[in-house]
């Protein structure tokens, strides 16, 4: 099966913008998707970067949350390799 990390660039979005865009990618992630890699930033704030981590630390679909080294990306982890 082909493993694959699926990124997804928030730059520019509001937090019901990049809510929508990662609801839609939660939707779309098949068996061979095992994290979702958002790319939200933090020079602008850290409001997406929250939204991302407080709203889905919890869903079902998600096991963790893995923040990136450089603060600017968070990983939803869906499955274990």
């Amino acid at each position: 099966m082909y493993e694959s990390i699926v990124k997804l660039d928030l730059h520019g979005k509001n937090t019901y913008q990049a809510r929508v865009a990662l609801d839609a990618a939660l939707r779309r992630a098949r068996g061979g998707t095992y994290r979702i890699r958002c790319i939200h930033g933090f020079h602008g704030g850290t409001a997406l970067r929250d939204m991302i981590r407080s709203e889905y630390a919890h869903h079902p679909k998600v096991i963790r949350l893995e923040a990136g080294a450089d603060g600017g990306t968070t990983d939803l982890v869906l499955r274990e390799l």
